[in-house]
C-alpha cells in the first residue's frame, strides 16, 4: 500500500502538469493568442514582453513558447533551480528559496528597470507560481539589507503563521509585491497567468501577488506581528518600521495600473485533488476529500485526518481520503525536513496495520531537505525500532528526513518544475 500512494501521488502529479494546462487553455494560430477567453493579435504589439517567476517559472515559459510557437518572445525568468537549458531570448536569474538571495535583488531590479520602459504600445505578460515572493525581492526600504531580509524570512517561515499573513507582510516590505509589479509596467496591457500554490479565494497572495491589487492592509501587517510575537524575531531596521508604523501601503483595486490587466488562474491545489482522486478511484477505492484542515498545525491536522478515515473505513471496504492544502510547523531545532515528513511521522504514532499515509508537496521539495515528504503505515515504527531509530525524537528534532531516508520512505521526486501545494493521501482497507 504504501508504493500504491506513490503511485496515486505521482500519477496525480503528471496529469496536472504545466504542459497540460496551457494546452488545454492557450492557442496561438496566425499570431493570434487566445488566452482562456480573450484574444491577443501579439503582431499588433510593439512589443511583448515576458515575466516569469517563481518554482515553475522556467516550466511556465517553455510551455508558453511551446504554444506561440514561431512568435519570438523575450522577456526575464527568475526560479530557484538551474534548468537544463534556456528558452532563447530570455534572461535566466536563480533567486533563494525560502529565503531570498543576491541574485533574487538582481532579479528584481532588472523587472523593474525593463517593466518601465513599457508603453502603451507593449503587451506585459506574467507568469507567476508558488516561491516567487522570496526567488524575486528588492526592499521598498533601502535601509533593509539582503542579512535583513534573510532573518525577515526566516522569522515568518518559523513562525507558523498560515503563507496569507506571512505574505501579507512581504508584501508590504517589497518594492515589487503587492501590486507593485504592476505600477512598474503601466501604462502597458497585462495578462497574469497563475499556477496557484495558495487557497483558491486568495490569489492576490501567490507570489505575494505582484501584478494584483492587494487585499491587505499596513494595518493588517501590524495586527499579524503583534499576534504572532514577531516583533522581537525581526531584524532591527524591519522592527523599526513597525514600532514607527512606517510600513507604505500597496496598491489597491483602484489604482490605474490594474486598468488594463487581467488575471487567469491556470493550476490550483484543486487540479492535483481531483487528479489523486481518479487516480485513487482507478485502483479500487471509495474515495472522499477532506480539505478542512488547511493551514491547521501539523499536529492536529494529523490527529484529525487519522480518526476522519479511521471512521470511513467503518463504512467501506477500501476508502481513500485526500487532503490538499497545507499544514503548519513552527520550527525550534535545526533538522532536515518539512512539514510533510513532519505531519508524516505524527500519523506514524497515530496508526495501525490497515493505514497507509502519504503526504508530499507538489513542488518535489519539503522543507530544507530533498524530499518532497514521505509515506508510513502500519509498519512504520517496528522497522524504525529495528534499525535503531526513534520516531518521536526526530519529529522534536524537525529531523524527519534523516528518519524516513534511512527507511526508505522518503518521497524523492526532485524538483518538479510545478508548485501546487501539498497533497496527503490516506488509505484504509
Amino acid at each position: 500500500m504504501r508504493e500504491t500512494a506513490r503511485q496515486i501521488f505521482l500519477g496525480a502529479l503528471a496529469e496536472a502538469s504545466i504542459g497540460k494546462a496551457f494546452a488545454r487553455q492557450l492557442h496561438s494560430e496566425r499570431g493570434v493568442l487566445r488566452v482562456c477567453e480573450d484574444l491577443y493579435h501579439l503582431s499588433a504589439y510593439a512589443r511583448v514582453f515576458v515575466v516569469s517567476l517563481g518554482k515553475a517559472g522556467h516550466t511556465m515559459v517553455e510551455a508558453l513558447a511551446d504554444r506561440v510557437g514561431a512568435f519570438s518572445l523575450e522577456g526575464i525568468v527568475a526560479t530557484s533551480v538551474e534548468p537544463a537549458a534556456q528558452v532563447r531570448g530570455f534572461r535566466y536569474f536563480r533567486g533563494g528559496h525560502p529565503t531570498p538571495n543576491a541574485e533574487s535583488i538582481r532579479a528584481a531590479s532588472a523587472m523593474l528597470r525593463d517593466l518601465q520602459a513599457q508603453t502603451t504600445a507593449s503587451l506585459v505578460i506574467f507568469l507567476l507560481s508558488g516561491g516567487g515572493s522570496s526567488i524575486v525581492e528588492k526592499p521598498i526600504d533601502d535601509e533593509i539589507t539582503l542579512d535583513d531580509l534573510i532573518a525577515t524570512y526566516r522569522a515568518l517561515v518559523h513562525s507558523s503563521a498560515p503563507i496569507a499573513e506571512i505574505n501579507t507582510i512581504r508584501k508590504h516590505l517589497s518594492a515589487v509585491k503587492g501590486g507593485r509589479l504592476a505600477q512598474a509596467a503601466y501604462p502597458a496591457q497585462q495578462i497574469s497567468l497563475l499556477v496557484s500554490d495558495v487557497p483558491d479565494n486568495t490569489p492576490d497572495a501567490l507570489a505575494s501577488g505582484p501584478t494584483m491589487p492587494d487585499s491587505t492592509s499596513t494595518e493588517d501587517c501590524y495586527r499579524i506581528a503583534e499576534e504572532r510575537g514577531l516583533l522581537q524575531t525581526f531584524p532591527a531596521a524591519v522592527r523599526e518600521l513597525f514600532e514607527r508604523r512606517a510600513l507604505e501601503e500597496t496598491p489597491k483595486s483602484d489604482d490605474p495600473a490594474f486598468c488594463y490587466s487581467r488575471w487567469w488562474p491556470l493550476l490550483s491545489n484543486q487540479a492535483v485533488v481531483e487528479q489523486a482522486s481518479l487516480a485513487a478511484k482507478q485502483a479500487g477505492f471509495e474515495v472522499h476529500v477532506d480539505n478542512s484542515c488547511d493551514d491547521w498545525d501539523y499536529e492536529r491536522a494529523a490527529e484529525y485526518l487519522v480518526r476522519r478515515v479511521r471512521e470511513l473505513r467503518a463504512e467501506s471496504e477500501r476508502v481513500c481520503l485526500i487532503s490538499g492544502g497545507e499544514v503548519t510547523v513552527k520550527v525550534t531545532n535545526g533538522g532536515v525536513g518539512g512539514r510533510n515528513q513532519q505531519f508524516a511521522l505524527a500519523c506514524a504514532e497515530k496508526i495501525t496495520g490497515e493505514i497507509t499515509v502519504l503526504s508530499a508537496g507538489t513542488d518535489g521539495i519539503d522543507g530544507n531537505s530533498p524530499a518532497a515528504g514521505a509515506v508510513v503505515d502500519g509498519s512504520t515504527l517496528s522497522r524504525a525500532q529495528a534499525r535503531g531509530l526513534d520516531a518521536r525524537a526526530a519529529r522534536e528534532k524537525f529531523d524527519a528526513y534523516t528518519f524516513f531516508s534511512v527507511l526508505g520512505d522518503a518521497i524523492e521526486t526532485g524538483p518538479t518544475g510545478n508548485n501546487l501545494r501539498d497533497l496527503r493521501i490516506l488509505l484504509a482497507y
